[in-house]
């Protein structure tokens, strides 16, 4: 394989992230080619039969059983696992998280939340809902396809398209709720499902309005590669493909540990280190989420555009946080101005991009609601 092939496949999901969570997109020209990073070692692959949790330590060090989440549920607040199909007849494993107090004979304003481009439903996809449902809305999180504990093999395949397709599957199954309103049914994305949340809602009119935060949008992320550097990274994957097809499953790489570590390691560059707060300890860490997908996976992200429709969503509102201090604030301020009339941008003081996976005294969750209120009422 060429030199640029072989350092796009080495860095996997993690290398993709640091190119896109740069300050903004790369100059043209700018080499986005991801180097190297650090792996850990490959965990066997775990379908959503066998995707068990028990005997990882939670963050207290108590065992955490089969119900591990990075936070506390709320007292005022109930959850419980769903399952339903999307359009391709995958699988998806769900939480749905409701107030406790719900009367179920009313209809109630409802949101799908995604996850980070490699997290999973327990983390801070449930931060969200934990704090969402408390203020009155039904809340569904879910692991991707291919991913936690949903279905489809092989496991940690990554699709713009699927992706995109989950966020839709989840609007499908919170409208035939007994107790959710059709017409207020919001999507929230975190991370890379920001940019699946807003693909979604180009072309899913069910889908109200739009949250994210600090978004990032994957098939951006090899935008800046030249025509040779572009080249070359289609020809390593494509040998790659032969090589999957020979070997009988797919190159993949985990980037996060199973267990939490005690400290991120000294010498990293501040992107690594900041993702590795989240996902490296006990504060975000979860054996579901290794942080990377199959090496293959990346050629379809260079092919699909997931965003080239942005000005069509607007009249239906748009709300975008990015953290003061995030490396990724650009990538939210880019999109921003290429939607249409009708969004919002809120640069919140003092926070990083991970910040706003699961921190609640940083995430501004009032005006959030108020954003949710506004946009999901009759004839917004």
């Amino acid at each position: 394989m060429k030199k640029t092939g072989m350092k796009l496949l080495a860095g996997v999901l993690f290398g993709a992230l640091l190119a896109g969570c740069s300050a903004g997109q790369p100059e043209a020209g700018e080499s986005a080619a991801p180097s190297a990073s650090p792996v850990a070692e490959q965990p066997e692959s775990i379908g959503a039969a066998d995707a068990g949790r028990s005997g990882f330590a939670a963050p207290d060090g108590t065992e955490a059983g089969e119900e591990y989440y990075t936070f506390a549920l709320s007292e005022n607040v109930e959850r419980r696992p769903v399952s339903y199909e999307n359009r391709y007849g995958i699988t998806l494993a769900g939480d749905l998280y409701t107030p406790r107090d719900m009367d179920e004979s009313e209809l109630h304003p409802a949101v799908v939340i995604g996850a980070p481009y490699g997290g999973v439903k327990e983390q801070g996809p449930g931060v969200w809902a934990n704090e969402l449902a408390q203020r009155g809305f039904v809340c569904l999180t879910f692991d991707p396809s291919y991913n936690g504990e949903s279905g489809g093999e092989p496991r940690h395949v990554s699709s713009p398209e699927i992706f995109t397709e989950d966020v839709s599957a989840g609007v499908d199954y919170l409208g035939v709720q007994p107790f959710v309103d059709r017409e207020k049914i919001g999507a929230i994305g975190i991370c890379g499902s920001g940019a699946f949340s807003l693909s979604a809602a180009q072309m899913d009119t069910r889908i109200r309005a739009v949250v994210t935060a600090s978004l990032v949008d994957i098939s951006a992320n090899f935008d800046g590669l030249s025509p040779e550097e572009r080249q070359a990274a289609l020809d390593a994957l494509g040998e790659q493909r032969w090589s999957d097809f020979e070997n009988g499953a797919p190159d993949y790489h985990a980037v996060y540990a199973d267990e939490p570590m005690s400290e991120i390691p000294e010498g990293l560059d501040p992107m690594t280190a900041e993702f590795m707060s989240y996902y490296s300890t006990a504060r975000g860490n979860h054996p579901n989420a290794d942080g990377a997908f199959t090496t293959t996976s990346q050629a379809a992200f260079m092919n699909y555009s997931l965003l080239g429709h942005l000005d069509t969503i607007s009249p239906r509102p748009v709300l975008m946080l990015a953290g003061e201090n995030a490396m990724s604030r650009g990538l939210t301020e880019g999109v921003f101005e290429r939607l249409g009339e009708a969004k919002e941008l809120i640069i919140v003081p003092g926070t990083n991009h991970v910040d706003l996976y699961d921190d609640t005294e940083k995430i501004p969750f009032d005006e959030v609601e108020r954003f949710l209120n506004e946009s999901l009422k009759p004839g917004a």
